[in-house]
């Protein structure tokens, strides 16, 4: 069984000695240093122009990834303070002994929380599936046999987590270990502690994707053996129980997600406001003062109303159902994420199937989409027939200027096949969607607006 002291772990990359609970701080804990260099990285600032529901979208109040990083993160502080509450409580060595305070597991999980989507590619989860199909299936498939399978696999799957934790840690001349996150941190960032291979070998959540790239395969081993994850596959394609707190991230996400893309999808006329409104209302029937919700005369204040309901709502029941399964979470045997053993289970469902239906699949969404497919494709081929001519020392002048365009902390990387193809894929990810179709724009692609 997973322990909390070590799960909790202050460590850093390249620490020689223990860093303990007890002589840090008060003013400024370790945990919330990981937030403070989160929230000034310029990779979480890039969020700013990555769009979370319609790509492009030129409406101001649709959420932006920053905006909705920021929300999962507060979300996350709530679920982590109530249940380091009730884990304290319940192991009070934790506090008596070490020094941990409920705040602490606040911090952890805010922190990993603002950045769960600091790996994201512009377009969303379309942006993804644009890397991937350019070496799947485009002109990148003929790069497959410069690759081992699991280092194709990273590249035909390219995971947004996987890139969030290289974007943490990876060290570069002169900057050692990223960010420097602390072990705790970046263990709850991790929702799927495996590498692309196996691929969904079983049902439970942490199989589902992978958090890691081979280039950070050696640095993961170390973080997991510093807190202890139970090992779930031993050998080469290794992997491991989740930390129990990126359950409460996941769920932070979740409920984000489903409820205010909801709002966003109401706001937007994508979802008729009498309709919407009977889904949110089954959500917090328990809850509601029907007095002062008949007193809200616009449809932003009545949604707004109900919104902050759902999510308190449904603060409560994840962190009841962390805490009513944290024997079965240490062992690494709890298999589904928080909200799908939750009492409203069917309503969020509900919620979740209708934004499908309006949102995610409206004409706009589609549309900026397939034009994010081109732009994608267009970017990497040119920017890995650069790079592997560079490699191969038959660069040419136009390589040269294409290669310009890419940032040196990603130049210097492009030591081997796998790494300029790796990096060329991570530094597109990197782009904003305003900085993607402008780099487009540049390279003969045409113009996008």
């Amino acid at each position: 069984m997973m322990q909390w002291e070590e799960l909790l772990s202050l460590r850093r990359q390249g620490d020689r000695n223990k860093r303990l609970r007890k002589e840090q701080e008060e003013i400024r804990l370790g945990f919330e240093v990981d937030y403070d260099r989160i929230i000034f990285s310029s990779s979480f600032r890039s969020l700013q122009d990555k769009t979370q529901v319609i790509p492009l979208s030129k409406t101001d109040f649709v959420h932006t990834r920053l905006t909705h990083s920021m929300e999962v993160s507060v979300v996350g502080r709530s679920l982590g303070r109530i249940v380091g509450m009730k884990v304290l409580e319940k192991h009070p060595y934790l506090k008596e002994v070490h020094g941990y305070r409920f705040n602490d597991f606040g911090a952890i999980v805010a922190a990993a929380a603002l950045a769960h989507d600091i790996g994201n590619p512009p377009f969303g989860h379309s942006g993804e599936k644009a890397i991937g199909s350019f070496f799947k299936s485009g002109r990148g498939a003929a790069y497959r046999e410069l690759l081992t399978a699991e280092e194709y696999q990273d590249l035909i799957d390219f995971e947004g987590n996987a890139n969030g934790f290289k974007i943490l840690t990876e060290s570069r001349e002169g900057v050692q270990g990223g960010l420097r996150l602390s072990y705790a941190t970046l263990g709850a960032f991790t929702k799927y502690p495996k590498g692309a291979l196996p691929k969904k070998p079983t049902s439970h959540i942490a199989d589902k994707k992978f958090g890691f790239f081979q280039s950070e395969k050696a640095f993961f081993e170390e973080v997991a053996t510093e807190l202890n994850l139970k090992v779930t596959r031993s050998g080469e394609a290794v992997s491991y129980a989740r930390h129990p707190l990126a359950f409460l991230v996941e769920a932070a996400d979740d409920i984000c997600y489903t409820i205010i893309d909801f709002e966003d999808g109401i706001n937007l006329g994508l979802i008729d406001e009498e309709y919407a409104l009977e889904y949110l209302i089954k959500l917090v029937k328990d809850r509601i003062n029907t007095g002062k919700y008949g007193e809200l005369k616009t449809k932003e204040d009545r949604i707004s109303y109900l919104r902050a309901l759902a999510i308190h709502t449904l603060i409560e029941e994840a962190a009841r159902v962390f805490i009513e399964n944290e024997d079965a979470i240490l062992r690494g045997e709890f298999s589904v994420s928080l909200l799908d053993r939750s009492i409203y289970k069917a309503q969020v469902n509900d919620i979740i199937k209708l934004s499908v239906e309006k949102i995610y699949k409206s004409e706009e969404v589609t549309e900026k989409e397939i034009a994010g497919y081109a732009i994608v494709e267009k970017l990497l081929d040119v920017f890995c027939k650069a790079a592997l001519h560079k490699l191969q020392g038959e660069e040419t002048h136009y390589d040269k200027l294409v290669l310009q365009l890419i940032p040196e902390k990603y130049r210097h990387g492009f030591t081997s096949e796998y790494c300029c193809l790796l990096g060329v894929s991570c530094f597109v990810a990197s782009l904003t969607d305003g900085r993607v179709v402008g780099i487009y724009n540049k390279i003969g692609g045409g113009q996008i607006n």
